[in-house]
Formats: structure tokens, sequence, C-alpha cells
């Protein structure tokens, strides 16, 4: 065995033995020469950017122990030009003019005047300056649409600013357009538009020759209902416009108030006639969309109709129903569109689901009042099934607790009232009470020994 052989652990197989291009002992002593190849590596790239000044001041003796002194003096070769150029950069701020307090500086070849008339444009000014009528209309209408519980507190300040901005015709006249086609255009908007244009035609203060803000919009909606006949028969757009109108005509007919001389205000009857003439039009034209719309403004008014023609003595709530009947055995309208006007002719059979008022006390009785058992005790059976006034058995199931209590009633009446039922348990046979006795002198003489 060889003596120079290294017994210490890991002896001889370090790995990151630097490699000597020009040594070749282990070659010629017959060593590995795979392993030499594997242990031999290639020189370091050069960076790209050369590193600071500061890093290039090797010493020589680090160098040497490198092994590669002509790596290092590539290296400073390389770092020369980046040394120069911060030199030149150094030298060109020493000798620059230029300082940060300087005025500002305006090439000679521009003009600085600037055209006034650059700043008058009508978008910018509409961009800059005050909203329009149109824009403030459309946020307060769209506010009233999103929070319609907020009316009562935002309709005054509303018709103020109103008030203070609405002065001329012209700007009334676009008021009420604005109102009448936010009213007509906003899903589920009819009811509120209604209650803001009755609230304005009591508060707001302009009124033109050409009539206040209640006369135009009811001209705005006569325009309207001059074309009811085109507007049955027309694309599916049109009548979806249409719809509109007619439901918000509705709502302004419940809503908007006419003062009177004496007395409450009034409905508009001029609304009265033009929803008969809107309802004659729908029915002309028996299609789905125009039937849904029939059976809305119906079901939104039918009630109000009814007593109003029933008051003036015109049949004209009769007539609507007739037709609707005729339409339901001759038209070719859809099954779903038939059962909404069957159940429209059973609600107008109904009273429109009206409860009249009860009847007076003496004259009531389970048929013509029916909150006649509102006020009736509930009873319950022995089995815990609760019956009122209103139940067919009452009378029987009644006289059966009307029984029971007699009974109960006959049973004290034989035994002496119960105070006395009560004394008679209490008291104890002679028995009971001398062994009761000698029970309390035996405890006495037991405690005191």
């Amino acid at each position: 065995m060889d003596e120079s052989f290294d017994r210490a652990p890991g002896a001889g197989r370090t790995r990151n033995v630097l490699a000597d291009p020009n040594n070749t002992t282990a070659a010629a002593d017959g060593g590995d020469a795979k392993g030499t190849l594997f242990n031999q590596r290639e020189p370091l790239r050069q960076p790209r950017t050369s590193p600071p000044y500061g890093d290039n001041n090797i010493s020589a003796a680090d160098v040497m122990a490198g092994g590669n002194f002509k790596r290092q003096q590539s290296a400073n070769a390389n770092s020369t030009p980046a040394s120069r150029g911060f030199n030149e950069v150094d030298s060109v701020v020493k000798s620059s003019k230029l300082s940060a307090s300087a005025p500002e500086f305006v090439p000679s070849a521009v003009n600085p005047y600037e055209d006034p008339s650059f700043y008058d444009d009508d978008d910018d000014e509409t961009y800059y300056g005050e909203p329009t009528l149109a824009e403030t209309v459309a946020d307060f209408l769209g506010h009233l649409s999103s929070s319609p519980g907020s009316f009562e507190l935002d309709v005054e300040p509303i018709t103020g600013m109103l008030n203070s901005w609405v002065t001329t015709e012209e700007l009334l006249n676009e008021l009420v357009e604005l109102i009448y086609t936010q009213s007509t255009a906003i899903p589920n908007f009819a009811y509120t538009g209604a209650r803001l244009c009755n609230y304005l035609s009591h508060h707001l203060h302009v009124s033109p020759p050409s009539g206040n803000f209640r006369q135009l919009l009811l001209k705005r909606c006569q325009t309207e209902f001059q074309q009811r006949d085109a507007a049955v028969g027309g694309d599916p757009e049109t009548q979806k416009k249409f719809h509109s109108y007619v439901l918000f005509l509705g709502e302004l007919y419940l809503n908007l108030e006419v003062k009177s001389v004496k007395g409450p205000p009034n409905r508009a009857d001029i609304l009265l006639i033009a929803l008969k003439d809107l309802m004659n039009s729908l029915l002309s034209k028996p299609v789905d969309a125009n039937l849904i719309c029939a059976v809305k403004l119906l079901k939104l008014t039918g009630s109000i109709l009814d007593d109003a023609w029933k008051e003036s003595g015109k049949p004209h709530m009769e007539e609507l129903i007739q037709r609707i009947e005729t339409i339901l055995l001759d038209a070719t309208c859809s099954r779903d569109v038939r059962q909404m006007l069957l159940k429209l002719v059973e609600l107008r059979s109904s009273d429109w689901g009206r409860v009249r008022a009860a009847a007076a006390d003496s004259n009531a009785t389970p048929d013509n009042d029916p909150n006649y058992f509102m006020n009736e005790p509930t009873f319950y059976t022995e089995d815990g099934t609760p019956f009122t006034a209103a139940d067919p058995e009452y009378a029987e199931k009644y006289q059966e607790i009307l029984d029971r209590q007699d009974y109960f009633h006959d049973l004290d009446g034989e035994n002496g009232n119960e105070s006395e039922l009560y004394d008679s348990e209490d008291e104890m046979e002679p028995e009971m009470e001398e062994a009761f006795e000698s029970f309390c002198l035996e405890t006495e003489r037991k405690r005191k020994q």
C-alpha cells in the first residue's frame, strides 16, 4: 500500500481546486484525464458595464493570488473610457451658465400672444360654466326616481330652485317638455312624475300669457292624445311610447288637483274624457301589447272612473266591460292576456275589490257586514281546536262550554262554596288529632333532653 495515502476523510476529493492550464503533471503521472478536464474551468466573461472606479483599485498581490494577471489588465483597460466620460461631464457642469432661478425660457420663434376667442367655445363654456336647465332637471328627476320616499323632503327645495330659474315663457315650455319626457321614459316613474306635476302646478310662480304650468302640461298631453289612432297600430317602439303616455295620463288624473272656488279641489274632468277615448283606441286594436296596457290602466283607475261615471249617469264602464267580453270571445290574443282580461272582469264584478264601510251596529248582520265577527272572542275545544262566532258549528260548541260551566257551578252549590270545601278538608279526625298531639309532645321532650 502506498505510504503517501492520506487517510483523512474527504482527502483528495476536492473538486473546487483551480485548474492550472499549464499543469500537466497529473496527465504525465497517468492520472485520470477525464477528472482533469472536469476540474478545468473557462475564464469568466467580461462584464458589459465597468464597475465603479473605486472597485478597480486592486492590489497586485490580490491579482497574483487570483492567478490571472491578464484579466485584471483587460478590466482596467475597459474602465478607462468610463472614467474619462465622468471627467468630461464634470467639466461641462462646471462651465455651464444655467441657473435654477433663471426666468421662464421662451423661444424666439414662438408668439406669446393667445387668442381669447379660443376659450369662448360653446363646449368649453358648457363644461366649465353653469349647468343647463335640462341637466338640472335630469339630475333631480333621476334622484326622485331612485329615492321616491324622499319626495316630500326634496320637492320644496326643487320648486324653490325652479322658481329662481324658470322666469320666462320659453323656459317654462322647456321645463314642461323635460318633465313630460322623463315621466314617460323612466320606468315606474309615472306616479312620482304626476305628483311632481301636481305640486309644481300649485307652487310654480311663473304664469305667462300662454298659460301656467298645468295648462301647458295638458296641452302637451293633448298633442300626444291626437296621435292615438296611429300609435295603437304602429311599430312596437311607437306602441311602447304610447302605452307609457297612457299610464302617465292615468296617474295624472289620480294626482292632479284643480282648485275650486268653493269646497275641496277636484280632479281634471278633461282627463276623464281623454281616458275613455284612450281605452276605446286600445280596444279597437286588440293585440297583446294594447290589451295589457288597457288592463293596467283599468286596474289603476277603474274604481275612480266607475264612480265618476256612475255619478254623472253615464254607462261608459259597462260599455268597456262589454267590449272586453267580446274580445275574449273573438280576438286571437294569447292565453296569458286572455287570463288577464278574465281577472279584470271578475275584479269589476267584485266592485274592484273594495270593501264598503261597515253597517251600523243596529243594522249589522253577518250578511251585510264583513267585519261582523271581527271583535268576537276566540274559543278552544277540549282538543285545542280554535273556533270563533264565524264557525258554522259555533253555537253547538259554545253550548257545550256553557253546559260544562253549569255543571261545575252545580257541583259547587251542592258541596258549599269553595272556602267551605277547603275548610272541611282541613279538619282532622279525632284519632288524627290525638296522634298529632302525641307527636308534638314527643318532639318537645327530645328537644329538652
